[in-house]
């Protein structure tokens, strides 16, 4: 059973295990907490939070995005396959379903279900969205492209679905299922390693498994036998190896995303037994597991081989939490303060933290709040003001 697994077993979803410990990291004492529980506004901390929108409810939210399209809209995913569209105002009082693809999506699995959407760098005038989802027989990741009908701006057209990639996923947990368009308007795609735990297969380390990796691929040009083609300049696009590989060593990367004025591209991997790390990935690299979990030898578990492996950026031990949730990097106005600020949490604690990156070594981790909220992905709208998504069924924002 994985630690996300675990909290959601005891108590409905909750667990109320208190976490008892302190961790001096970076210089700055964290004290510690709970693992996760419901509530309406949280306040206590660097900032507090409140219910974006009051009037809705959702049933396990994993993520919001907006379009790009000028429009003003946010979509919400649920887990079991739903996409509802509703417009950015703290008012509404009910959302319409865009998509509903729950015959096609396999959520049996506490970690599976429609777990990613992207739309298109071109959405306003295609129409083309993209989805990740896992599917059964045989259980596997599907990112497929779907398009919005074009007599209503408020529904997808399900009967069009292109199916762009597909890979078989040998256990239920660890898929990852990030998706998003980068600065160079590639699709790039989070896979986990596979599942049960440790690896067995040593897929992350693996260049010819699409397992345990960050993936990028052109989605507006076609290959022989593929609905999508392989950048040229992939890493390992002229070898035998796997080439939709942007970079690898990943055990369950669980959100990423691009800073527009950096162009970094951040990732929370969610750890195995002991550390939750946060990675900057770039093109190539290889992020340690399952030789490293974090900093620390986890195969073998003493003198491992680091040559070659990129170390955490940030990284914290289970102590304040047992699934990091990865965020954004904060350039709204709401809170002028966190500006440039990578924003994180835990799903476990609920704890949120700003992470400011300034180069190797220099790195300061603030805890903003311990919302104890099950914390279960973040998003942006189109001002890039911030928004979390817990399974309390409830978004949240930045008082």
């Amino acid at each position: 059973m994985t630690h996300r697994e675990k909290c959601l077993a005891a108590s409905g979803g909750v667990l109320r295990t208190t976490l008892a410990a302190l961790l001096l990291a970076g210089g700055t004492i964290f004290a510690l907490g709970a693992c996760a529980q419901e509530s309406s506004d949280r306040t206590g901390g660097a900032v507090d939070l409140a219910v974006a929108f009051p009037g809705l409810t959702f049933v396990r939210p994993l993520d919001l995005q907006h379009p790009g399209d000028g429009t003003n809209r946010l979509f919400v995913v649920e887990q079991a396959g739903r996409i509802f569209v509703f417009p950015n105002d703290p008012g509404v009082s009910s959302a319409t379903l865009f998509l509903d693809i729950r015959d096609r999506v396999n959520d049996s699995g506490n970690e599976e279900g429609l777990l990613g959407l992207a739309f298109h760098p071109d959405y306003r005038s295609n129409g083309f969205f993209y989805v990740n989802y896992t599917a059964d027989n045989p259980r596997r990741t599907v990112i497929a492209r779907f398009r919005v009908r074009q007599d209503n701006a408020d529904a997808a057209d399900t009967s069009g679905a292109v199916i762009i990639l597909e890979f078989d996923q040998p256990f239920s947990n660890h898929n990852g299922g990030g998706l998003a368009f980068g600065p160079d308007r590639r699709l790039y795609i989070a896979a986990g390693d596979g599942g049960a735990a440790g690896d067995p297969y040593g897929n992350g380390q693996n260049l010819y498994t699409l397992l345990g990796k960050i993936l990028r691929i052109d989605v507006d040009t076609t290959s022989p036998g593929r609905n999508y083609s392989i950048p040229a300049d992939n890493p390992f696009a002229q070898s035998s190896l796997r080439g939709e590989i942007w970079a690898y060593g990943l055990r369950n990367p669980w959100r990423f995303c691009f800073d527009p004025p950096t162009g970094r591209l951040w990732a929370a991997d969610v750890g195995q037994d002991a550390i939750e790390e946060v990675d900057i990935i770039e093109k190539g690299k290889n992020y340690g597991w399952n030789i490293l979990e974090g900093n620390s030898c986890f195969k073998p578990p003493l003198n491992c081989d680091t040559s070659g492996l990129v170390a955490p950026v940030w990284q914290y031990t289970h102590a304040l939490g047992v699934s990091v949730t990865g965020g954004y990097v904060y350039h709204g106005a709401r809170r002028p303060d966190l500006e440039g600020a990578y924003i994180y949490a835990d799903y476990a604690s609920g704890r949120i933290w700003a992470l400011r990156y300034a180069g190797p070594g220099r790195v300061r981790n603030d805890e903003l709040i311990h919302s104890q909220l099950p914390i279960a992905s973040f998003g942006l709208d189109a001002a890039s003001e911030l928004y979390v998504c817990s399974f309390d069924g409830k978004i949240y924002r930045f008082k």
